[in-house]
């Protein structure tokens, strides 16, 4: 197929755009470049099968070329980069998911949402599965991300229930692995820079605050199976690793794994920082079969070692 893949240039989106074109897909990235890089597609860029297309999504779709299927990845994604430009971060999610609609509509196209963990909030719910509704500040720090992906998630069922619009959406959780920008304040990024440098390592809160973290290749597969595997399921679906952590414990396993001196720093907790987060992923299971077969200390090995190259350099 031709496929748009909307955020390509990003962490996430250079990746996908790499497996489908190894699938034999061609592939349209179209990126702004706020939050993706050019050097992420830099091996790619002399297949033919792709073609790279810079744009702004939330002025228009009308320009872009014609797809058999749309997947859309393009959002500021950290709380660095979406808590820079809120505004344009909810107009990525609103005007941005609107306009790509629109273009899979025109086109009779398949879409794929990437939506979020970040949907549940500070959960009371535990693990999370798709039927629970969230808890949610609508007002705080990171409302426009959580809220944005929510409105987002509105959008994509109402065009598939009341246009027929063929649809996939799944909830990413955390996600690591080569390509990640080393100043996108991701905690993986951030705790694997620090270490690498012997430079202190902050834990806000303490550290007491639990996530699961899921392998660059093994959250490609998910992504792949939900918006490709052609079920009458809409979604959402949850993608991630149900294997929890503190962050405390990250902190000190990524020390270990690069032999760093950098010492544990306690910060107060960010506004709104969830305590828990960690997915329920049966339903994926069901669906597609898939769950993530990358354990954490080679993920975290194969990142570190991407990050000390380009550090190095």
């Amino acid at each position: 197929m031709r496929i748009l893949v909307a955020g390509g240039a990003g962490f996430i989106g250079s990746h996908l755009c790499e497996g489908l074109l190894g699938l034999g897909h061609d592939v349209i990235c179209a990126d702004n470049f706020s939050t993706g890089f050019r050097h992420n597609l830099d091996h790619l860029r002399e297949k033919p099968a792709l073609v790279l297309v810079e744009q702004d999504l939330t002025d228009s779709g009308g320009s872009l070329p014609r797809a058999e299927a749309v997947m859309n990845l393009a959002c500021p994604a950290s709380p660095v980069q979406y808590q820079r430009d809120p505004l344009g971060t909810l107009r990525a999610n609103l005007l941005g998911t609107m306009n790509l609609l629109e273009c899979a509509g025109r086109w009779k196209a398949s879409f794929f949402q990437a939506s979020t963990s970040e949907v549940y909030g500070d959960p009371d719910v535990h693990p999370q599965n798709e039927l629970y509704w969230g808890r949610v500040n609508p007002l705080g720090s990171r409302a426009c991300y959580n809220e944005g992906k929510r409105c987002a998630e509105t959008l994509c069922i109402n065009y598939h229930r009341h246009r027929g619009q063929p649809l996939a959406m799944a909830r990413i959780f955390n996600t690591y692995g080569p390509q990640m920008a080393p100043d996108d304040g991701r905690v993986v990024s951030s705790f694997i820079v620090r270490a690498l440098r012997n430079e202190p390592i902050e834990l806000f809160g303490g550290g007491t605050q639990t996530r699961s973290f899921c392998y660059i290749d093994d959250m490609i597969e998910g992504i792949l199976a939900c918006a490709l595997g052609g079920g009458p399921f809409p979604g959402p679906v949850n993608l991630g690793n149900p294997q929890e952590i503190s962050i405390r414990a990250l902190a000190e396993a990524i020390i270990d794994l690069t032999n760093s001196r950098s010492r544990l720093v306690t910060q107060p907790s960010p506004e709104d920082d969830p305590g828990r987060r960690c997915p329920d992923i049966s339903l994926a299971r069901h669906l597609y079969g898939w769950e993530p077969r990358t354990d954490l200390a080679r993920g975290l090995l194969q990142t570190i070692s991407w990050f000390d190259g380009i550090l190095s350099r």
